[in-house]
């Protein structure tokens, strides 16, 4: 880093995203994307009428998407907020909610960003760990420090904390605001959206990345009470008033008004994951059942690193998440069936060259 970065900044951690080599052709499951593609009338809101248009700045109030997003919970519309991706919905949460006095509560195997995010307000995040098979412990949720980050279904376990359990918390924290980050939460969860009327400090984030097959596109939001979400509006706007363009506008609306693509692509993948999990668990691996779009497992007999590196040579990529808790452990995508018997044939000569 240079001499001019400011002090306030000296400690920070990058995120380290999903690794996206170029050097030859992969099996790509490491960055939990979905293999389909967008639903159809998502290419049909690209149209000339939108490239056209582009001399002109985006709606700064996301209105029409945000519309289409309340409709879809059974909200009004200024109960939803548009961001650039999940991850601006985080950010605006940390920056809003938390400081020296109020430091964000998360458990110690979750997903990488909430750490990355307190480091950049320098704030030392009250850390709770999870039990010995990767679940939440709810109690340590009960009076919490500060604002909770709940990840359900978890990352990079893939297990789900019942509805009951999340109510818990929130109903338990009622001067300190939850967030439900519910990225995974089509491919086998229930989403606390159905709490939102109920409880002020209650914030639920979801993302387009996922089950809606638009990661590359950048599509996020979050939903809560009005009063709450003004503060996220508030950090929105004194940050970057046109954080999504026209062309994901019409797309986020078009993606989200097809429910029934949705449907048919989560449980393709529910059905993919089963079988898969099914086939692991015949050679050996373990590990919990997931309610994400991917399976985090441990190998029989290979060290998680040394599973994830002979994967990699034989062309076929997976996540490795280095830490105590986690450094046996892979997590895997689901992808295609044909993607996952690559995988299976992968490992299957993996074992024949190991004895």
């Amino acid at each position: 880093m240079s001499r001019f970065l400011s002090p306030l900044l000296d400690r920070l951690t990058p995120y380290v995203p999903g690794e996206q080599p170029r050097d030859r052709r992969y099996v790509k499951l490491n960055t939990n994307e979905s293999p389909f593609p967008p639903a159809p009338g998502v290419l049909e809101a690209v149209d000339r009428a939108a490239l056209e248009g582009l001399n002109r700045y985006p709606d700064p109030a996301a209105a029409a998407l945000e519309a289409a997003l309340a409709a879809r919970f059974g909200l009004r519309p200024a109960q939803a907020l548009a961001t650039n991706g999940s991850d601006e919905a985080l950010a605006f949460c940390m920056r809003a909610f938390c400081d020296a006095s109020r430091p964000p509560c998360f458990a110690d195997v979750t997903y990488g960003f909430y750490a990355v995010l307190a480091c950049a307000q320098r704030l030392e995040p009250v850390v709770r760990p999870l039990d010995e098979r990767f679940r939440v412990r709810v109690e340590d949720y009960l009076d919490a420090p500060g604002p909770v980050f709940l990840a359900n279904p978890n990352a990079p376990s893939g297990l789900f904390l019942p509805l009951s359990d999340v109510e818990r918390i929130v109903r338990a924290n009622p001067d300190l605001p939850v967030i439900v980050d519910e990225a995974y939460v089509d491919f086998g969860g229930q989403s606390a959206a159905g709490l939102i009327d109920r409880y002020a400090n209650l914030l639920v984030v979801q993302t387009f990345s996922k089950s809606r097959n638009l990661a590359g596109v950048r599509i996020g939001f979050a939903l809560g009470q009005e009063e709450i979400l003004s503060d996220l509006r508030a950090c929105k706007n004194a940050f970057n008033p046109y954080s999504l363009d026209s062309l994901a506008l019409r797309i986020g609306e078009a993606a989200v008004r097809d429910e029934a693509y949705l449907r048919r692509c989560t449980e393709e993948i529910v059905r993919t994951r089963e079988a898969f999990l099914q086939a692991l668990r015949s050679r050996g691996f373990t590990g919990n059942d997931s309610a994400a779009n991917f399976v985090f497992v441990r190998h029989p007999r290979l060290s998680g690193r040394a599973y994830y590196e002979a994967l990699r040579e034989k062309g076929v990529l997976v996540r490795y998440f280095e830490g105590p808790r986690t450094r046996d452990f892979v997590r895997i995508t689901v992808g295609t069936p044909e993607d996952m018997r690559a995988l299976l044939a992968a490992t299957d000569a993996i074992e024949e060259e190991n004895g």
